[in-house]
This record gives C-alpha cells, structure tokens and sequence, in this order.
C-alpha cells in the first residue's frame, strides 16, 4: 500500500510541478496583460477552467502526502514525507492565503497591477512545488535501490 501511495503521491506532485510552472511563466504573465476591463470575465474564467484541472491532481496528492506520513515504505528516509508535507503546505497556503484573494479581486475589483501580483506571489508555490517533486523523486530512487 505504501508503494502504491508513494507513486500516486510522485506522480500528482510532477503533473502539479508541471502545471506550476507554465502558470508561472506563461498564464500569469498573460494575466497582467488583460485590460482592467477584461479582467472580471477572465477572472471568472480562469477559476472555473483551473479547478477543473487541479482539483483530482491536488485532491491524489493531498491523500497521498498523508497517507505517507503514517505508512510510509521502509526504505524511505523518515524524515523525507515530512519534509514533502511540509512544502505541500507552502503550497497550499500560498495559494489560499495570496493566489486564491488576488484572483478573487481580479472578479471583485479589477486593477491593471493584479497580474503583476500574481507573477510576484506564485513564487514561494512554484519553488515549493518544485522542492516537493525532487523530495519524491528521491522518495522512489530510495525504493528502487
């Protein structure tokens, strides 16, 4: 059952690593170039279409990360699916606490430097994202040796 949760664990984080980093690059980039008056109704779109694609990847990655903690396999260093919990709550702390407000201003109450925000706060997720995929790459290297 560990094994299962560690794969299931390792590939959630690498398609969230992934979609991180082409929000951090691409889409939010993209986002600051939206005139103030397009902003509510791309806004809107953009929540809806983003938690059609994160939601099951989070929701994988969120069980799995506790199921790890309490049976993890045997050959992985103890202290490693802490560490993987620990940056998953970077990552959903920044999201909750600086992507989720700023989005939801970008409907409530558009301005031309939101875009900019969302380039400049999506840092400590897209970092911690990208940590907790090499935590679990080490994770399974540990397993196969």
């Amino acid at each position: 059952m560990s094994e299962i949760a560690l794969l299931s664990n390792t590939a959630a984080t690498l398609i969230m690593v992934g979609l991180i980093w082409f929000v951090q690059r691409v889409h939010y980039p993209l986002l600051a170039k939206f005139e103030v008056s397009q902003q509510r109704e791309v806004g809107n779109e953009h929540q809806r279409r983003t938690s059609q694609v994160v939601a099951l990847p989070m929701l994988i990655e969120g069980v799995s990360t506790l199921v790890l903690l309490v049976d993890r396999p045997e050959q992985v260093t103890l202290v490693l699916p802490w560490l993987g919990a620990f940056l998953l709550a970077i990552s959903l702390g920044s999201t909750i606490f600086l992507s989720v407000p700023l989005h939801q201003k970008m409907v409530d109450q558009p301005s031309a430097d939101i875009g900019v925000k969302l380039v400049a706060t999506n840092w400590p997720r897209t970092m911690s994202w990208t940590l907790r995929g090499v935590v679990c790459l080490v994770m399974c290297a540990q397993v196969m040796s």
